[in-house]
Parts: C-alpha cells; sequence; structure tokens
C-alpha cells in the first residue's frame, strides 16, 4: 500500500433526491441530526462531525432490490432492530421483500428508495 503524504478526513456524502427536504427530515430523525438547513433543491443535516446533504435529483431513479445496479446501501447500527424497523416504517421507509438474512440484519428502502441495513449494537 502506497503511503499517502496527504491524509483526508471524510467530511460529508450526498444523496441524490427528488425531495431534499422531506428526506432530511427522515434521516436527521432516525441518526438524531440536527437539519442545518432544508430548500427545494438542497438541505443539510448533521451532529458537528458527519453531515448528509440532499440534493435534488429529478432523474434519479431507485436501484432495484435485490439486484447489482444499487449504486450505495448505508448500515447504521440500533440498540435494537425489531424496534427501529417499526420506527422506520412509521417514519415512511419500506421493507422489501428479499431479505438476505433478517436474523442478522433487515434491509429498507427510505421514502425515495436508498436502500440501508439496520443491524444490530455491537456488545
Amino acid at each position: 500500500m502506497r503511503l499517502m503524504t496527504t491524509i483526508a478526513k471524510f467530511l460529508a456524502v450526498n444523496i441524490d433526491c427528488a425531495e431534499p427536504k422531506r428526506l432530511a427530515e427522515f434521516y436527521a430523525t432516525v441518526f438524531g441530526y440536527e437539519i442545518q438547513y432544508a430548500e427545494d433543491s438542497y438541505a443539510g443535516i448533521g451532529d458537528g462531525t458527519m453531515t448528509i446533504y440532499f440534493q435534488q435529483n429529478l432523474d434519479r431513479k431507485p436501484a432495484a432490490w435485490p439486484g447489482s445496479d444499487k449504486q450505495f446501501h448505508m448500515d447504521v447500527r440500533v440498540p435494537d432492530v425489531k424496534r427501529a424497523v417499526q420506527d422506520y416504517l412509521e417514519l415512511g421507509a419500506a421493507k422489501p421483500d428479499f431479505q438476505p438474512d433478517e436474523t442478522s440484519y433487515v434491509v429498507l428502502a427510505d421514502p425515495e428508495g436508498h436502500l440501508f441495513c439496520v443491524c444490530p449494537a455491537r456488545d
């Protein structure tokens, strides 16, 4: 592995979506982050160390699941997977029929179809 002379620090992730405000509200609730700003075409949430931006892209199409066309997905750790899944479903997430390993984690889709896995906290 090549030794880098300039090490980057992770700043933020940007998520394309149709409704930035709506998705910012969803993830702000999921992560307990503050909404930093929310406009029709751009929104941001964060906790002071991590930021998630949502930028409007009306041409974006959700990935098929299961399928190989997904571009990325997030994994989140929670103390109680069943409870978190129920909470996220009430917020507007959806639970796809296909679940590769529901005993270890649950795959959900946010209100715009971005996939994320709900995983148990590690002791």
